[in-house]
């Protein structure tokens, strides 16, 4: 349970110190990526990413206030379509190119059009995400990340 708390109070200062396209001292890229959300009323309650994608999103805490994800994706994998209702800190581990999908299949983000590369580790900061769907391009690389959704 200790490590559980640690790991929320990381987060929260992660939260206070991010800022847009910033680097600490630690050489941390804090980032924020802009997705169109929608109103999480409207979304599904079976495309919430733990019951629609539940082999890329581990529950390792939840309560009334958090709800604290590890996440994963395989090389050449592909997500379930789903869904993150509430705002959240991703700290990203490690990634190779991905590409994101709204629920029509539409691209939302792809990181092979960015201007230079990110850079992992990486906090940032993410509103709701409406329905989508990562698809891990790289070959060698899982992508893995913890997210902190504020439930409040």
């Amino acid at each position: 349970m200790k490590k559980s708390r640690l790991l929320i109070l990381l987060f929260v200062f992660c939260l206070i110190c991010t800022s847009t396209f910033s680097q600490n001292k630690a050489g941390i890229i804090a980032q924020t990526i802009d997705y169109k959300t929608g109103n999480p009323a409207d979304w599904p309650n079976d495309q919430d990413a733990v019951i629609a994608a539940p082999k890329n999103h581990k529950v390792l805490l939840e309560n009334e206030n958090v709800r604290v994800l590890q996440v994963s994706l395989k090389p050449g994998e592909v997500e379930p379509l789903h869904h993150h209702r509430w705002h959240s800190v991703l700290y990203i581990q490690s990634a190779g190119d991905f590409i994101d999908r709204d629920g029509k299949g539409n691209v939302i983000f792809d990181t092979r059009q960015l201007k230079t590369p990110l850079k992992f580790p990486m906090t940032m900061w993410k509103d709701a995400e409406a329905p989508h769907s990562v698809e891990n391009l790289s070959k060698t690389i899982t992508l893995r990340l913890i997210r902190v959704e504020m439930k409040k």
